[in-house]
């Protein structure tokens, strides 16, 4: 693959030289993804890239829509840009933006309008903006689109981890999200694609990487066939990188041959995330899921006996539209027997266009604050016991940064299975595999470490 395929048209080469530019990306690590992606196309066409926060000639808000408080905070970052600079461009990007549609064509806060499977010509747009000063609105019908948008980063944000795209679009259609109609349907970034990514990330010194995507578990299906194990078994191959992780997995993929396998690959982490939403059938039911509790629990003693104290964490909805308190304590008791690492809890948010929006017997406001703090509480004492197991044994850190605590200056780090620890020392351990004897000593949601020579 050629690494300059995003730049390769030499007329828009340094056509934003002397500009500043700032970049914000709302939402998931998807969105990090590609906001990364635009910013490099920025610094190739000679943009100086500074703070949000600061005042810059082009803003570009990567937006988000899976909730309505995302929504709002994707306006009000917009506006918050305008604010900052009059008169700079402000560009809206992403999910939210394919969702609103006409709605941002009259706010006065914004001047370009990229969709997804448009962002790899932000700079062409801008670039037309420049010369024309006409509001543009670049928003394609993203629920016709079967291409991969191929958008690719020489660096990444964080330091010791790369977060890799590698599909986009959900064709599940579940009752309460909104993500099929923002970000169309699968689509599936070549292999050679997302291995030369790897290799060149490899080289710059990234030892974990983590496989992202809108439905991770449909990687290939656009194009025939299941390809994520395969993919896998690739990047396992990669001299440099040290640690897969892969990113949230439907439960349907949760098989004996693709668990076997991935259990016989040491680069693989015993980490897996599976969504959930619900504990009840009912509900996942009505929900649109694929899956019921016990397909689901099937799925995790199959990682339970193929790796050694997986790490299986989730997301639970509570508050979906005619949930009853029998329902709710029904998903309480299947969370506690999944026994999960941890649980991301989310209230329902109704969004229009959804299946969910039109259902009967929406659950009041305050009944859903009752129920996610039910299960918060029940989430921090699931957390501890999975996290008492690690006391007295010997782990890997991947060292992330250093931090003081009482005085004392720590390296921090995540074990394998993704669980925060932390070793005293002075030294800079930055991006360094670290052996460590688990303490039982906690700090600041940190387990505390010994050096293990």
């Amino acid at each position: 693959m050629n690494m300059n395929n995003n730049w390769e048209n030499k007329s828009e080469e340094l056509c934003l030289a002397g500009r500043r530019a700032a970049f914000l990306s709302l939402g998931c690590k998807v969105n990090s993804y590609e906001t990364q992606a635009m910013q490099e196309l920025f610094e190739q066409a000679g943009a100086e890239i500074v703070e949000f926060q600061e005042k810059a000639d082009i803003y570009v808000i990567n937006t988000c829509t899976v909730t309505n408080i995302a929504d709002r905070k994707s306006r009000q970052m917009l506006h918050r840009a305008k604010h900052l600079n009059p008169d700079a461009i402000v560009a809206a990007a992403g999910c939210y933006v394919q969702a609103a549609g006409e709605a941002l064509l009259s706010d006065a806060s914004v001047d370009l309008i990229i969709g997804n499977n448009q962002k790899k010509e932000i700079v062409s747009i801008v670039k037309n903006y420049l010369e024309d000063k006409a509001f543009q609105n670049s928003l394609a019908d993203i629920g016709t689109e079967k291409e991969y948008e191929d958008l690719e980063i020489a660096s990444v944000t964080e330091k010791v981890r790369a977060y890799i795209k590698i599909q986009d679009g959900c064709n599940q259609f579940c009752s309460y999200c909104i993500i099929p109609y923002a970000r169309g349907r699968i689509r599936s970034r070549s292999e050679e694609s997302v291995i030369s990514e790897v290799e060149r990330l490899a080289a710059a010194g990234y030892q974990e990487i983590v496989l992202t995507g809108i439905h991770l578990s449909s990687y290939g299906l656009d194009q025939g066939e299941e390809r994520l194990l395969p993919l896998i078994l690739r990047l396992c191959k990669i001299d440099g990188i040290k640690r897969i992780r892969l990113g949230s997995l439907e439960p349907r993929i949760i098989t004996e041959e693709f668990v076997k396998t991935l259990a016989g690959e040491e680069k693989v982490c015993p980490h897996f995330h599976l969504s959930l939403q619900s504990g009840c059938d009912t509900v996942l039911k009505r929900m649109n899921r694929k899956y019921d509790t016990a397909q689901y629990l099937a799925g995790c003693e199959l990682l339970r006996r193929h790796f050694e104290h997986p790490a299986l964490t989730t997301d639970v909805i509570v508050g979906f539209p005619g949930e009853t308190q029998e329902e709710f304590e029904a998903t309480k008791e299947f969370l506690q027997k999944a026994a999960f690492s941890q649980m991301h809890i989310f209230k329902y948010s109704r969004r229009a266009g959804t299946a969910a929006d039109r259902m009967p017997d929406q659950v009041p406001e305050p009944v859903k604050a009752v129920r996610s703090d039910e299960l918060l509480a029940l989430d921090e004492r699931m957390r501890a016991a999975y996290q008492e197991y690690f006391t007295g044994k010997p782990q890997t850190l991947l060292i992330e940064e250093s931090v003081e605590i009482d005085g004392a200056r720590y390296a921090v780090g995540h074990n394998e299975r993704y669980v925060k620890m932390a070793v005293k020392t002075d030294e800079n351990l930055e991006n360094q595999l670290v052996n460590v004897i688990v303490q039982k000593a906690k700090r600041k949601d940190m387990i505390l470490c010994e050096r293990k020579d």
